[in-house]
């Protein structure tokens, strides 16, 4: 969970999601109380979290709707179910809102502001790596490599003459240049709210043990969801939550 929720400072409410309903309420912790609860599914109810910017070259969304489903299907492969979705948010700073800085801009002025082949900002990240196909500024400028969904193009770049159809397809890679935070594997930045997102608990296999669980709360909560499904219920069931909750 530290791993996921990095760094943790200004963190509002942290949730659990398992993409089901029973036994999946939490009581949130007094108003003032410095006791941190994690909070659950049912909790979570009539919220969103917001990826959708005024610009146009957001991809944040259908990236991460892409990544969830790579890694429920992969854990699916290995037959496990009872993982759990890590979602937590924190308001974004006023100069982090300014969505005119793009991620061309940001990558130019850090390498500016450290020495060739150091790591960028922060001491022990490993910089982006480059590989046989990068960008030049104007192209990255206008492109966003999120990995998922359609890649848009800037105006003056859609004439005859773009170079479009030479550009590497980044939604085979699925590679995000966030080279100046702190845990880029796990940060999306949203318009008003900074989300950490990750997968844990990856070990509970669907064995004979689990089946017998699942039969006896089908029989317990008759028309209601729980967490002991099938894997390939379970990867479905939490895939539609991420698509039912984000914006």
């Amino acid at each position: 969970m530290q791993s996921v929720f990095y760094p943790d400072d200004r963190i509002n409410a942290r949730y659990d999601i398992k993409g089901c309903e029973v036994s999946r309420w939490t009581e949130p912790a007094p108003e003032g109380s410095q006791i941190i609860v994690v909070l659950k599914d049912l909790n979570f109810e009539g919220q969103y979290v917001i990826l959708e910017m005024k610009c146009s070259l957001n991809q944040q969304r259908p990236w991460l709707l892409q990544q969830v489903e790579m890694d429920t299907r992969f854990l699916q492969s290995l037959h496990v179910l009872d993982y759990s979705l890590l979602l937590a948010h924190q308001p974004l700073q006023p100069d982090e809102r300014h969505h005119s800085l793009s991620f061309a801009t940001l990558i130019m002025r850090t390498k500016k502001s450290v020495n060739p082949g150091s790591s960028p900002l922060h001491a022990g990240i490993a910089p982006v790596p480059e590989d046989d196909s990068t960008l030049t500024l104007s192209e990255t400028d206008c492109r966003y490599a999120s990995g998922g969904g359609s890649i848009p193009t800037c105006p003056e770049h859609s004439g005859p003459s773009s170079d479009a159809a030479e550009l590497p397809d980044f939604r085979v890679q699925n590679r995000r240049l966030l080279p100046n935070l702190k845990n880029p594997l796990h940060v999306i930045d949203g318009p008003e709210q900074r989300y950490f997102i990750g997968i844990i608990d990856i070990f509970t296999v669907y064995s004979f043990k689990k089946r017998l669980e699942h039969w006896w709360k089908r029989l317990r909560h008759p028309g209601r969801s729980f967490s002991t499904v099938s894997p390939q219920t379970y990867c479905l069931r939490l895939c539609h939550w991420v698509q039912d909750h984000t914006k």
